[in-house]
């Protein structure tokens, strides 16, 4: 397995993503094609991991807050052959990576509640109440980075 990112929209990892997106959200899960793909695509860093038959087989985007010095987790999906297995938490800990390197002191995502224990078993901690959003129950979670000083 292995992890690609860019932040360019035109490019092959993008295209995999959003066809990800598009399995997991719109196909499995009824989310209005019209909200998957919004105006902050091209200020993402859109990760998508890899299988060893080189598919596209999980996904995940962050969007940067240079305001605030954090960052926030979007989009993640897996493929249903191949959740369980660890493939979220690999994608995850790299954007987490990713996060770090660049400077950011937190990120925050929207946990789908189905999803919660994930991002709890993660380190990430709740915040705030439960909410809907594209018609599915969602918290904001958050996770802050040490220091390396």
């Amino acid at each position: 397995m292995y992890i690609q990112s860019t932040r360019d929209t035109h490019s092959n990892v993008y295209q995999d993503a959003v066809t990800i997106r598009f399995k997991v959200f719109v196909q499995g899960q009824g989310v209005p094609a019209a909200i998957e793909i919004d105006q902050n695509e091209s200020h993402c860093i859109h990760f998508v991991l890899y299988n060893e038959a080189h598919q596209a087989v999980a996904t995940i985007r962050l969007l940067p807050d240079s305001e605030s010095n954090q960052v926030t987790l979007q989009r993640m999906a897996v493929l249903d052959d191949y959740r369980e297995k660890g493939i979220g938490s690999l994608l995850l800990q790299e954007a987490e990576k990713v996060a770090q390197e660049q400077s950011f002191h937190s990120i925050t995502l929207h946990a789908q509640l189905g999803a919660l224990d994930f991002y709890l078993k993660n380190g990430y901690k709740t915040v705030g109440p439960v909410f809907e959003e594209a018609g599915i129950q969602h918290i904001t979670a958050e996770k802050f980075f040490l220091k390396n000083n």
